[in-house]
């Protein structure tokens, strides 16, 4: 159980060779969105009110910025590099300054190798390669699940992008990857993060009713930076509301729900403002036990 008050937030702003700075006591609002994909998250972060001169150095000598929220614990949900700092005004007293941000981004765009690994080389020797290449671009390493033993008869050329080499790597380990807050992170498809699951109920922070679609399971809970990609929730069935299809049909293509009410969140998008009401987090998932849409009966 979480404690339903009391929210908390830190943002801060940093760059090299200089201190950074906490901007959490502001009027902070924030859209991070986050999925199950090797295209970077990105985040929408506005700050309410700054001075100029901390405006003009947010503009001039910050690079990265660091959001952490919740209610009785802190807990990053965004860790990026700035793209872009905007500036306008809400109204005749409050202006604004919006930090456009991306996670990864440097990695994934820039990250190359040029190697060649002696025959026997494993998956896991793959994926090694790449992640060094992808740290020299800020990009670190998260967690790795257990790729197998298939070792390559031959030596195994490595040129050309890191992320190329990584989704070839995915696709032969039936695993996906993706850069979350700053790491490198790889998930079986059918598996998820280790830990224990987030249970969500209307007295642990469910906000009104699950609903099964032909994406997923969509699940809106209070900020929770527990809630991350990969990770397990457990939601009770019979509070989830089944897809709605075309009378005409017969059946629909939809995720099924999962035998013990236990699903991976897929995507992810972080709402809050320190001085309004959005402070949620608004889900994707699918069953553990089931990765692919099957047909349902309509008139069940």
């Amino acid at each position: 159980m979480i404690d339903q008050w009391l929210r908390q937030c830190s943002l801060i702003v940093a760059g090299s060779g200089s201190r950074g700075l906490e901007l959490g006591d502001l009027r902070v609002s924030f859209t991070v969105r986050k999925g199950d994909l090797e295209t970077p998250n990105s985040a929408e972060i506005r700050v309410y009110n700054l001075s100029a001169d901390t405006a003009n150095r947010i503009r001039r000598e910050f690079t990265r910025v660091v959001l952490m929220a919740g209610y009785s614990q802190l807990g990053t949900i965004f860790d990026g590099t700035i793209r872009q700092v905007r500036q306008g005004r809400e109204n005749g007293t409050d202006t604004w300054l919006e930090i456009i941000a991306a996670d990864g981004d440097g990695a994934y765009n820039f990250a190359t190798v040029n190697t060649t690994l002696a025959a026997g080389s494993t998956p896991a020797d793959r994926v090694s390669v790449c992640q060094s290449s992808m740290a020299e671009k800020g990009a670190g390493t998260g967690y790795i699940p257990d790729l197998g033993n298939q070792a390559l008869p031959r030596g195994k050329v490595m040129y050309g992008m890191a992320r190329e080499h990584m989704r070839g790597i995915a696709e032969t380990t039936d695993t996906g990857w993706s850069i979350q807050d700053g790491k490198v992170q790889m998930l079986p498809r059918n598996g998820y993060l280790p830990g224990a699951a987030v249970v969500l109920t209307h007295e642990t922070g469910l906000v009104g009713t699950p609903e099964q679609t032909q994406d997923g399971i969509k699940v809106r809970a209070l900020l929770n930076p527990q809630l991350r990609i990969g990770a397990r929730v457990k939601l009770d069935n019979a509070s989830v509301q089944r897809v709605k299809t075309d009378l005409k049909a017969n059946t629909v293509l939809a995720p099924a729900l999962d035998h013990d009410g236990i699903y991976r969140v897929l995507t992810i998008e972080y709402r809050g403002d320190t001085r309004g009401n959005d402070w949620y987090a608004d889900m994707v998932c699918l069953g553990i036990d089931d990765t692919s849409r099957v047909p349902l009966d309509v008139a069940r």
